[in-house]
């Protein structure tokens, strides 16, 4: 008797439950939405990575061909500025020390890159704040100056994603060879 019981209230209960499930609401940008998404979890992957690197290793590098940890960093920044103002459409302001050489501010303090890092993945994040759906196949003008060449903002948009992503499997290689895990490898807190 207790089996048909359970079967009944099956019966009973799953229609209910199946029918209170609403589809969920369609977002207003999806394909921006997309990229937000994966922006944000790599980017503050990356910057925990970072982050939870000793000072001490900045300058490791897993061959001498290789580029270190601090390269990285700064590689990172650099890369996120480019590629952010041109598919955000706003003009970063640089500093003197920006132009300094790669090798230069690779050897910056740790503190100095992850705070750098920090800053250019959210300036990126308000660069994506600004596109829509229906600007991803806007003209952005791009090549040498005067090449009059322009390419869809979506491929800048998929370049900034791709190199987080790209930049994360470099460092989180890198972490575990240190005997560290990734941020992408740590327990889930339970909700």
């Amino acid at each position: 008797m207790n089996r048909l019981t359970t079967i009944a209230l099956a019966a009973l209960v799953l229609p209910l439950a199946l029918g209170a499930q609403q589809p969920a609401a369609p977002t207003a940008d999806p394909v921006t939405g997309s990229f937000k998404v994966f922006s944000s979890r790599y980017g503050s992957w990356l910057v925990a990575a970072f982050d939870s690197i000793p000072a001490s290793r900045y300058g490791f590098k897993p061959t001498p061909v290789q580029q270190s940890v601090g390269y990285i960093a700064q590689h990172l920044e650099s890369a996120n500025y480019g590629l952010c103002s041109q598919f955000g459409g706003a003009p970063r302001q640089m500093t003197s020390r920006d132009s300094l050489a790669d090798t230069v501010k690779a050897m910056w303090p740790k503190d100095t890159l992850v705070s750098r890092l920090r800053a250019s993945v959210a300036y990126c994040d308000a660069a994506l704040g600004t596109v829509s759906d229906a600007r991803l196949a806007d003209p952005i003008v791009s090549g040498p100056a005067g090449a009059q060449r322009s390419t869809p903002r979506a491929r800048f948009m998929l370049g900034y994603v791709a190199d987080l992503v790209d930049h994360y499997s470099q460092i989180a290689v890198y972490m575990r060879l240190n005997g560290m895990v990734p941020p992408s490898s740590l327990p889930r807190p339970r909700p």
